[in-house]
């Protein structure tokens, strides 16, 4: 499978994992806690996947990056939680920092 499909997957489990860590409660809710579980075990794994292909700093940059954005629009949009202008800002900066290390920068040519 392409390295980029898994480690999509990867941040996709990786944002799976912390909403329901978000709807644990502290882990006191039992279906959310098995979501967190579930969500960072298959988020690590794929991770693994993904390293067999990619160098680890394209790998690990990117699924961090991509974490962060997920899930600061999950809380905007799921928990109504604000966002501002330097936080929109921050975020645009992430995503340039994405693009120029995945497409622009040769470190993810193998």
């Amino acid at each position: 499978m392409h390295p980029y499909v898994l480690l999509a997957g990867a941040i996709l489990s990786e944002l799976i994992g912390t909403t329901a860590l978000k709807l644990s409660e502290g882990f006191s809710q039992l279906i959310p806690s098995i979501g967190v579980i579930l969500g960072y075990g298959a988020a690590f794994y794929l991770l693994s996947l993904t390293l067999e292909e990619l160098p680890i700093g394209v790998v690990y940059g990117t699924w961090a990056a991509l974490g962060i954005v997920g899930v600061a629009v999950i809380g905007a949009v799921v928990f109504d939680e604000p966002v501002d202008l330097a936080g929109l800002l921050g975020i645009i900066l992430i995503l340039g920092g994405v693009y120029c290390v995945n497409v622009v920068s040769q470190m993810s040519a193998h």
